[in-house]
This record gives C-alpha cells, structure tokens and sequence, in this order.
C-alpha cells in the first residue's frame, strides 16, 4: 500500500487535469468520467489491507458458470436448474476451500443419504476439510 497511494494520487492528478482537455461525450473522456466517480471504491483497499486490490477471484469464480449461460436454458425443469445452481456451488465452494472437487464430491455423494438434514452443513467444503478429511482412513489421493 505504500507503494499503490503515491502511483494513485499521481494517477488522480493526471485524471483531474485531462478531464479539462477531453470532450466529455468522447471514449476518452467517457473513461476518465467514469474512473473519477469511482475513485472513492478504486481506492478503498488502501484502506483495509484484506480487502484485494481487485475483484479476480469473484469474476474467476463465476467464470464457469458465465461460460454455460446458454446451456443452462436447457435444464429441463426449475428443479434441475436448482440442482444445478446447487452444484456449481459446492464445486466453487471446494476450489475455494484447496479442495479437489472431484475428491470431495466422490466422499460426499455417498454420505448425503444417511446424513441428518439437520446436520447437512457438516458436509460443506470448509467443515468436511477440516473434519471429515483428516479422519479419512484412506484419504483421497491429490
């Protein structure tokens, strides 16, 4: 962050003085309007040093599932659009976690059926890592 204030303020000045120069409606200046009214979020990481500097790891997260948009029309049914919602979750979820999706799907499939609804948060990705995982007597192979 010490690094990143002196470059943005840099940044800032430039901005606020080819703002003047720019013809407002130009791509240009289009840009530079834009960039000013988000100066604030822009440099709010600074602020707060867990906050990440960009947004990488959502936009990676749901990159999978915006590349499907169009096959997802063909789910069949609400109810296998649910299912499917709920899958793609929990494989985001495992990567998430370190997990490999496949690992932890191929131990969890078996377990949903005889594990008590009330207890279904057991088997999400943070808790079966930390839980299920270890006590494994032959832990999955990564």
């Amino acid at each position: 962050m010490d690094k990143a204030k002196p470059l943005l303020d840099s940044m800032k000045m430039w901005l606020d003085e080819q703002q003047g120069r720019a013809l407002p409606k130009s791509p240009i200046g289009g840009a530079i309007t834009y960039t000013l009214n988000q100066w604030e979020a822009l440099n709010r990481y600074l602020d707060d040093g867990d906050l990440a500097i960009d947004n990488n790891a959502a936009e990676n997260a749901l990159r999978s599932i915006a590349i499907g948009r169009k096959n997802y029309l063909f789910m069949g049914s609400d109810r296998g659009g649910r299912a499917a919602a709920t899958f793609y979750s929990l494989i985001q979820t495992a990567k998430r976690h370190a997990l490999d999706p496949f690992l932890y799907l191929r131990d969890l499939f078996p377990l949903i059926p005889t594990h008590p609804n009330k207890d279904i948060h057991q088997l999400l990705p943070d808790h079966w890592k930390r839980e299920i995982l270890p006590a494994l007597v032959s832990p999955p192979r990564v």
